[in-house]
């Protein structure tokens, strides 16, 4: 059985763990500076696709984090490169924001509304109902459906926004076809952030919040799992799932490494009274 000590790698969710509604959480920083400093391969997942790793990055240091935007993967990134691996050079009909469509740009995709490939469908702050319209009609013709996650709903300060999934079922609904949803819970998600930082299972660790995804997914790709109670899985809700994290913390304070204080090291031992 792996432990902690085994791990030499690290995937970790964003809100919920590092963050919650814009305020660092307890031993986040510390922890992140502690893999840089370490040398420890890591990577922060999200599956927001509204945004670039660049923005991202930029939200994150305004919250109080310093992630720098190569060490995030998005659902968006992880949609790009399984549809490069499946159409390199592919043409796609979006849904979507900065996130999907540059990720989609830079996989080497082309953006059409004739004919395309895929239909791709990711979080809009304002879905119109004739873009909806027209992704019927271009998947009816014959375009694969995908989303860049599952998620039904959003956060906003007035209230749950719909999102993805939401947008998804009605297109499902009207068309009789079902997306490949590749964002978490997909454990596809996972394995395109193990070969981002070129890690290996066996040695990696999840750190989540949500047992339906985080968990989950960990788990199916074979890696190590962490659930911190800071989010939306709560001790006593876990009880409704049949599988266990590895790991259940308080939060990430508790996987930051004990470090001896600079005065500490540098203090000369005391004399003994003679």
């Amino acid at each position: 059985m792996r432990d902690r000590s085994d791990i030499e790698c690290w995937l970790t969710d964003m809100d919920g763990v590092l963050v919650h509604e814009s305020h660092p959480l307890p031993g986040a920083q510390a922890l992140i500076q502690q893999w840089t400093d370490d040398g420890t391969e890591f990577l922060v997942l999200t599956n927001n696709s509204i945004f670039t790793p660049r923005d991202l990055a930029a939200r994150l240091r305004a919250s109080g984090l310093d992630v720098p935007e190569e060490r995030i993967w998005t659902s968006a990134l992880a949609t790009a490169d399984f549809l490069k691996q499946q159409m390199p050079g592919g043409s796609a009909y979006v849904l979507g924001q900065a996130g999907i469509i540059t990720a989609l740009h830079d996989a080497g995709f082309t953006m059409t509304e004739t004919d395309p490939d895929f239909v791709v469908v990711g979080e809009v702050r304002d879905y119109s109902f004739e873009a909806i319209t027209k992704a019927i009609r271009l998947i009816d013709a014959g375009a694969r459906f995908i989303t860049t996650n599952p998620d039904a709903t959003g956060p906003s300060a007035e209230g749950p926004l719909p999102a993805t999934g939401a947008v998804a079922a009605l297109i499902t609904a009207a068309t009789g076809k079902v997306p490949y949803v590749v964002g978490k819970p997909n454990p596809m998600m996972f394995r395109s952030a193990l070969n981002k930082i070129g890690a290996h299972s066996e040695n990696t660790g999840m750190i989540g919040d949500r047992m339906d995804t985080d968990i989950i997914a960990g788990m199916e790709a074979g890696l190590h799992t962490v659930l911190v109670l800071t989010g939306i899985t709560t001790q006593s809700s876990m009880d409704q799932y049949p599988f266990r994290p590895d790991e259940i913390v308080s939060g990430v304070h508790e996987l930051v490494s004990a470090q001896p204080h600079e005065s500490d090291v540098d203090a000369e031992p005391p004399h003994a009274d003679v």
